[in-house]
């Protein structure tokens, strides 16, 4: 059975769940552009 106030008292933990994710992501991003900084092929500089 469907009780709204179940629902309404849930959402906190909803709202923690999905930050758990966008913190997750976020750990993911980083490190992958840390990892392509740190590994990627030396640059010269060609300035004309």
């Amino acid at each position: 059975m469907f009780e709204p106030i179940q629902f309404i008292n849930h959402l906190k933990y909803m709202g923690v769940g999905m930050l758990g994710v966008f913190i997750i992501i976020g750990i993911i991003i980083a490190s992958t552009y840390a990892i392509g900084k740190w590994t990627a092929p030396a640059r010269e500089n060609d300035e004309k």
